[in-house]
């Protein structure tokens, strides 16, 4: 059998419908650990969705990991360290090790701020990914 698995997050609109977060006490509407549905070894991702108006709660940083935000749909801001930086559809925010961070929906916002945040740590990652083996003469599966 081969190294993969696949799970469905569902379409954007059905993300709020998700409940779930690191631990019961800190769960929430709109929010799915990928990462506990699939044995993932080195990276991390979770769903998110917050209505207008709604925020995070709490700020948070990391030791060791570093956070990658790829904002899907709405608008909403994310707090970094002392700034306030606007985030929107197709806005990407990489935070690093030691940045503290926060986010909410706008509360003017005409929906759901949606965005997927992606956690990897350990070694850094090679500017050209250097473990990779190419295959130009297998045929397509399709």
């Amino acid at each position: 059998m081969s190294d993969y698995q696949v799970t469905q997050v569902g379409t954007l609109d059905q993300w709020r419908d998700f409940h779930g977060g690191f631990a019961p006490a800190t769960s929430r509407d709109g929010r799915r650990v990928v990462d506990h549905e699939l044995s993932m070894q080195y990276i991390g991702m979770t769903a998110n969705a917050l209505k207008p108006g709604e925020e995070a709660g709490y700020w948070h940083t990391h030791s060791r990991m570093e956070e990658l935000y790829v904002f899907l749909e709405g608008h909403g801001q994310m707090g970094l360290d002392d700034e306030v930086v606007d985030v929107h559809a197709g806005t990407v925010v990489r935070v690093g090790q030691g940045v503290w961070r926060t986010w909410r929906a706008h509360p003017d916002g005409d929906g759901e701020l949606r965005w997927l945040c992606i956690r990897a740590g350990g070694e850094r990652l090679p500017h050209n990914p250097d473990d990779g083996t190419r295959d130009t003469e297998r045929p397509m599966p399709w």
